[in-house]
């Protein structure tokens, strides 16, 4: 079995033993752990929630006094101090139902999302940055002064010109590739910190 396969293994397992929806959970507790954007009593918006191994490990990481609303495509079952709405982020009601659903201006958006992939890399990596772009969007409009954003996106030639757009609005852009990522593939996350509105 090759290293990769066995670390994915890893981490499946540890999901399966430690009740994570899926071993992506791993991911964020990784880039939390290193970054410390998940802060109690946060309020905090994760796009492609599904199946909702992230929303578990951010509703333990905000407490009872946070606010967590996930959105996806597809149905997820329920998780316990999070509210969730199927649909699609670039929905124009859906920013005004996430809004009232905090209660205000979000202080993280996570964006996990990720296309079917085709196998065609340039289709794919275009797919993957559209959907990070129109996750920037819905960031802009929902983000506090100051905010956090973290995007899931493919390296490429195109990410390098999704890095300068976030440049735009956030003070500080850092690479990241937690070791939970299988490391063959090509999937990387953007840390954003110091939202400016």
């Amino acid at each position: 079995m090759k290293l990769a396969d066995a670390r994915k293994d890893q981490f499946r397992r540890l999901a399966k033993d430690q009740g994570y929806r899926a071993r992506s959970a791993y991911k964020l507790l990784q880039l939390n752990a290193s970054y410390r954007f998940l802060k109690r009593g946060g309020k905090v918006v994760d796009l492609g929630s599904a199946p909702g191994g992230w929303l578990q490990v951010i509703t333990k990481a905000v407490g009872p006094a946070g606010k967590v609303v996930g959105i996806d495509l597809k149905p997820v079952e329920p998780v316990e101090e999070a509210t969730v709405f199927e649909g699609n982020i670039e929905d124009p009601g859906m920013i005004d139902k996430i809004s009232n659903c905090l209660g205000g201006s979000a202080d993280v958006v996570l964006s996990d999302l990720a296309p079917n992939v085709s196998g065609i890399w340039d289709v794919d990596q275009a797919r993957q940055i559209s959907l990070s772009t129109a996750a920037l969007g819905l960031a802009r409009q929902l983000l506090r002064h100051g905010g956090t954003g973290v995007f899931k996106v493919f390296e490429g030639s195109m990410m390098d010109e999704f890095r300068a757009e976030l440049k735009k609005s956030f003070g500080h852009v850092l690479l990241s590739k937690p070791s939970a990522s299988r490391q063959q593939s090509s999937e990387l996350y953007v840390v954003c910190f110091d939202y400016k509105r």
